[in-house]
């Protein structure tokens, strides 16, 4: 499902209430919020999402899973991983 860049915005409007997988995505340095990114995988199941788009990464120097909706999670951290092997 891998597409263009889009803004957090248009990510959201696009997949609401979804888990989103990210790729190269851009973070406010000082919150770690994606500001923008390359949708590769959308789900309402978080599992399906990560365990699905594991295999779709490749193409990305780092990646992320964002959660469209409104919820406080228990854990405020966004992970950014880096998805080349060394």
């Amino acid at each position: 499902m891998a597409s263009s860049k889009k803004n957090i915005e248009e990510i959201k409007a696009l997949f609401p209430n979804e888990w989103v997988l990210i790729g190269n995505p851009k973070m406010d340095e000082a919150e770690l919020n994606v500001l923008s990114g390359i949708p590769i995988l959308h789900s309402k199941d978080k599992k399906e999402v990560c365990y699905l788009g594991k295999s779709k990464t490749s193409d990305f120097n780092t990646i992320t899973v964002i959660y469209t909706g409104s919820f406080q999670p228990v854990r405020t951290m966004t992970g950014i991983f880096n998805s080349k092997k060394k």
